[in-house]
């Protein structure tokens, strides 16, 4: 697990050589890093620079964005979408980066009406609920749910809501933390 601390350190040497690479108009800005915020897939470190947190910097400009660390393996992550009012783009980092499907929001629901009142009422409901789902992929559904078992991804990808516009791509940066430090400590050389 990567603590507050080393998110914030690994985002620091990030900037720290991948700021000297971008063209500015002048000399890079400073990094500061005025904000961590933990998630339940790791920590958005937000940064903008010194001159703006001074107020220095010219009126209208503003130079900084967010990452995004991964509490399991210190990865670094540029997330563009990030908004306080949508967690959208923390489903998206599960499904783009790790891997993992994102929760099906009816599982649940249809497990527990398919226990109380039967798989008709199960499937009723399945279908209100994602028109998507023929007759036969929702008795498949809530065969599988009964049973206690999550739904194959072909029969839950039709119970999610559809985004009116796609979130951009997520980017990895850096990482994992790890391989990065140890590729860097190999290139180096024994100390000493």
């Amino acid at each position: 697990m990567i603590s507050r601390e080393r998110a914030v350190a690994l985002v620091g040497s990030f900037l720290a050589r991948d700021l000297p690479t971008r063209p500015w108009a002048g000399s890079p800005p400073t990094p500061d890093l005025y904000h961590v915020e933990e998630r339940p897939v790791g920590w958005l470190v937000f940064w903008r620079s010194a001159e703006q947190a001074r107020g220095d910097g010219p009126r209208g400009s503003f130079v900084g964005g967010h990452y995004l660390v991964d509490r399991h393996d210190g990865s670094l992550h540029f997330v563009p979408a990030v908004r306080w009012d949508d967690e959208g783009w923390e489903e998206q980092y599960l499904t783009e980066v790790r891997g993992t499907p994102p929760p099906d929001p009816l599982a649940a629901a249809v497990r527990e009406l398919a226990r109380a009142r039967g798989a008709v009422a199960a499937m009723a409901h399945l279908r209100r609920q994602a028109p998507r789902l023929g007759p036969r992929e929702a008795k498949a559904y809530v065969e599988a749910v009964a049973d206690g078992a999550e739904p194959p991804e072909a029969l839950a990808a039709p119970t999610r809501r559809e985004r009116e516009r796609p979130l951009p791509p997520i980017e990895t940066v850096a990482g994992p933390a790890d391989r990065a430090e140890g590729a860097a400590d190999r290139a180096a050389g024994p100390a000493g």
